[in-house]
């Protein structure tokens, strides 16, 4: 990840590579986007030694679904969490 210069509103743009391919992004928070950025390669890299498919953006659409499936998970887990909670009150 490189940096930029800073922009109004304290964000700032910073270039990242996701799968061998550059980004320019805008950021108000650095470590935060370096912890998504790593973990959207990671996922597409994943994908790509799981499947026969060398077409980017088909792994893109792969590794967003797998993304949004843990996502979900989470938000049910906390979900069933926060019910639980309400519970025991």
């Amino acid at each position: 990840m490189s940096e930029g210069s800073s922009a109004a509103g304290g964000y700032e743009r910073v270039e990242v590579e996701i799968f061998g391919e550059m980004y320019r992004l805008r950021t108000d928070d650095r470590e935060s986007l370096k912890k998504i950025v790593n973990m959207v390669d990671s996922s597409m890299k994943i994908i790509a030694q799981n499947t026969r498919s060398f077409a980017g953006s088909r792994i893109a659409v792969l590794a967003a679904l797998k993304i949004a499936e843990d996502y979900y998970q989470l938000k049910r887990d906390y979900d069933e969490l926060l019910e639980l909670l309400d519970e025991n009150k």
